[in-house]
């Protein structure tokens, strides 16, 4: 697959504003959305856990992957942090052409 969506949690609105920020700017992502009022439930160090979360939900194309991938590692706060990539399989093809046009086509992971 060429493109994909890249999904990661946060703490909440000022993380999520950075790295958003970052990831676009940087050219590891062509857009960004921001998804506040999550609740999540998760095992942590042997027992269940309840949090307030936002998601990120990042568009962009498989030879930025691991770059964003170490990149979100080395800026996010957690310990361990969600950073799930999901092939897209299909879509609108003029969405799909602007995030490849968004992205240049010279880079190094």
């Amino acid at each position: 697959m060429r493109f994909y969506v890249v999904l990661v949690t946060t703490p909440g609105r000022a993380v999520s504003e950075k790295l958003s920020k970052s990831l676009v700017e940087g050219r590891l992502a062509a857009c960004v959305n921001r998804v506040p009022g999550l609740q999540s439930r998760y095992w942590w160090k042997g027992k269940v856990e309840t949090a307030r979360e936002e998601m990120l939900v990042i568009k962009t194309r498989r030879d930025r992957l691991s770059k964003l991938v170490r990149w979100v590692k080395e800026h996010h706060p957690y310990t361990v942090c969600e950073v799930v990539a999901l092939p897209i399989a299909g879509g609108n093809a003029d969405y799909l052409r602007w995030i490849d046009q968004n992205l240049p086509k010279s880079y190094e992971s």
